[in-house]
């Protein structure tokens, strides 16, 4: 099993790119699905879940190829309805982002479950609802999803909760019915709104993207297009969160600022210092970080929610950030019944916190981190920890990396080009190839 040896307790200095988000990557590779043209994506991340998510493509018949160290073409020309295999389909949570694609495409797929992080329940309901509103038919039969549609027809729909993956798939097979298709409490995150300036780009007609409400103009044939996928908030925030545990000063370029303001006033209530310089943000670990209190001297809190609030998968970087931190403040995670339950191995690094129940955990800091083995149980957590043992004093081991690599492109040598001690080895300590490593970690499967 391959593992991170850190030594930690260095400053790190100097200029970090984040890569493409990770998760408009995943339903804009699926989107390719809907044309037999071309379609080409620039600044993809050559990550597992990517990789992964090109060989499900293939298995459907899409030609797929790296043109570029980051740049993707797909050609979807002989796309016919398929059953994955369910071992494929439990690599990935994004296995799901087919169903639109294929019930346009091709008129439907036998999907078995999707995989995925194992941070509480995931729903798949909204999925089923909105497409079953375009007059898709979906039938749960031996464990696996039968999807037929005879033809999408538009129409009004109003998702009960503002489901990112469940939003892009309603576009995905809206851009193809018949008519107009609204979308009511529609997801709005930088992820979704890639997706449907790639569609427009496509041939789609969508009006209101970036909102909650999204109108769609479908059509009968899409075309090839080439575009670029923006830089990661989710990647930039955890960059946020190694500069203040570090205690280093770091620029982040081409930060997607314009992305960025809940994560900014999230980790600004932690006292990190924060400045942004033209297309780029100034990270100053180096300067005492204070927890804001609320009016009146009351306990103030991190919390996610839908966006445009502070996002969920930033919850776990912003948890071991106030670990740092003077003050107490409340960390709360609404979404995800697990995703707080990492907490632990921070506490057996010397954090001083509470785990109130299952999405709070009330943090007291500063706490001196030191050393510790532990193993990564998802991305966003997996990351979290690689981030504490970088700043705890000694010698950490973390196990089950490619779950973090799943998310972040070569983090170890991106780490160590700003000075960090860490290294990637197997199991008996020897070290490996990450390159060679992420292709094996792309054909097994994940939790």
């Amino acid at each position: 099993m391959p593992k991170f040896i850190v030594h930690g307790g260095k400053r790190l200095e100097g200029t970090v790119r984040p890569n493409g988000n990770k998760n408009a990557a995943l339903p804009m590779l699926a989107a390719t699905l809907l044309t037999d043209e071309d379609v080409f994506l620039e600044n993809v991340p050559r990550i597992k879940d990517v990789l992964t998510l090109m060989n499900l493509l293939e298995v459907l018949g899409a030609e797929t190829e790296w043109v570029g160290p980051n740049e993707v073409r797909v050609r979807a020309a002989n796309v016919g309805m398929t059953q994955l295999d369910a071992g494929a389909a439990a690599r990935i949570r994004a296995s799901i982002l087919l169903a639109g694609p294929m019930l346009a495409r091709a008129g439907g797929m036998v999907l078995p479950p999707p995989g995925g992080d194992v941070i509480g329940r995931r729903r798949v309901d909204t999925h089923f609802l909105a497409l079953k509103k375009l007059g898709a038919r979906v039938v749960e039969d031996d464990n696996v999803w039968r999807l037929e549609a005879d033809g999408l027809v538009g129409t009004n729909m109003f998702l009960d909760e503002p489901s990112v993956t469940a939003t892009e798939n309603a576009v995905m097979a809206a851009s193809m019915a018949k008519g107009e298709t609204v979308i009511r409490n529609a997801a709005a995150e930088p992820h979704v709104q890639d997706l449907c300036h790639m569609l427009v780009k496509m041939g789609a007609g969508i009006e209101g993207i970036g909102t909650g409400t999204l109108r769609i103009q479908g059509r009968e044939r899409l075309g090839g297009c080439r575009t670029r996928i923006t830089a990661d908030h989710i990647e930039i925030g955890s960059f946020i969160g190694l500069a203040a545990v570090t205690r280093s000063a770091i620029t982040i370029e081409d930060a997607a600022l314009e992305h960025l303001d809940s994560t900014l006033i999230g980790f600004g209530r932690l006292g990190v210092h924060m400045e942004p310089r033209g297309n780029d943000l100034f990270v100053d670990g180096t300067k005492e970080m204070n927890v804001s209190l609320d009016m009146g001297g009351h306990i103030s809190k991190v919390d996610d929610g839908p966006w445009p609030a502070f996002p969920a998968d930033l919850t776990s970087i912003a948890l071991v950030t106030a670990t740092q931190a003077n003050g107490t403040i409340l960390v709360h995670e609404k979404m995800f019944e697990s995703r707080m339950f990492f907490a632990d191995k921070l506490v057996g690094m010397g954090a001083r916190l509470v785990l109130c129940d299952p999405h709070r955990v009330l943090v007291i800091g500063p706490s001196r981190l030191h050393g510790a083995i532990v193993e990564s149980p998802d991305i966003r957590a997996g990351m979290a920890l690689l981030i504490a043992a970088l700043g705890a004093e000694g010698r950490s081991e973390i196990f089950n990396v490619g779950q973090i690599e799943r998310g972040y492109e070569r983090i170890d040598e991106r780490l160590r080009a700003l000075g960090a001690d860490i290294r990637r080895a197997d199991s008996r300590g020897e070290a490996e190839d990450t390159e060679d490593a992420a292709r094996r970690a792309a054909s097994r499967p994940s939790a």
